[in-house]
């Protein structure tokens, strides 16, 4: 479903920026206590950290969109997926990149995108919010807009100009990026830019629409993760696909250049 009408999409974002604001508030109080935060694990095998206000800023933002919304779906990280009627749905991370908020590193954010909803999960974002609650930055992108605000107040989202791959910054959140076969193919990239830098979660994502970043790469992703930031970048003159050309909507593979040029580079080795 397309939302069409403009005065719609005005009142869209501000509901999404509502929601940005009620899971703010949340991870804001739980953040950087003394001693730290503790966090369960959600897996068997591995670690997989979910906190408190992980749960709760969800638990928040479902509250709000039952609501004002309860025609739309949910796709939500940490309480699953509710169907709706409306042919849209809310994708929702309440805090992408718990290991860095666990740690104290300001890089995680919450993720809210409205999609169009389809018969076995959320299609193209039509709309997404990067919000990173500790620094004050929020990133919107769709429905016409790209721009975020910040400490130093209001500035457009503009990717930046293509150049030259060997001159290119590249970010990802784990050195291992995903399976051995797939890190070997980052580790090609890697090989050729100028920087890569890691650890950064969905606040790669926001540096790159906002131009001080050419290429971000990551493998092992779920809706949850990638639906706001694709809004963004797309937004902002960037492209965002997995690492055959296709669709990144539903996760796996992503890549997302800052222009098509890089991204047919990146593309290109990443195929082998």
């Amino acid at each position: 479903m397309q939302v069409q009408d403009p005065a719609e999409q005005i009142a869209l974002i501000a509901l999404a920026e509502e929601l940005a604001e009620s899971a703010r508030k949340i991870s804001l109080q739980h953040f950087r206590p003394q001693g730290g935060i503790g966090a369960a694990n959600k897996l068997a095998s591995g670690f997989d950290p979910v906190t408190e206000a992980d749960r709760a800023g969800e638990v928040a933002m479902r509250a709000i969109l039952q609501e004002r919304r309860p025609q739309d779906g949910i796709y939500g990280e940490e309480h699953g997926v509710k169907r709706g009627t409306s042919g849209l749905t809310w994708v929702l991370d309440p805090i992408d990149g718990t290991r860095g908020y666990m740690s104290g590193t300001p890089t995680w954010g919450v993720l809210i995108a409205l999609c169009e909803e389809e018969a076995d999960g959320p299609g193209a974002p039509l709309m997404g919010v990067i919000d990173q609650p500790y620094i004050g930055e929020r990133f919107i992108g769709g429905f016409g807009r790209s721009d975020m605000t910040g400490p130093r107040g209001a500035a457009d989202l503009r990717v930046r100009a293509p150049r030259a791959l060997s001159e290119a910054t590249l970010f990802t959140t784990f050195p291992e990026v995903g399976t051995p076969a797939e890190g070997a193919a980052f580790a090609r990239v890697a090989a050729q830019v100028q920087l890569t830098r890691y650890g950064m979660d969905c606040y790669a994502y926001a540096l790159l629409a906002a131009g001080q970043i050419d290429l971000v790469i990551e493998a092992g992703l779920f809706p949850y993760d990638v639906a706001a930031p694709i809004a963004v970048i797309e937004a902002a003159g960037g492209i965002v696909t997995n690492w055959q050309g296709g669709p990144a909507h539903r996760g796996g593979q992503v890549l997302a250049a800052a222009n098509a040029e890089l991204h047919a580079a990146a593309l290109a080795i990443l195929a082998g």
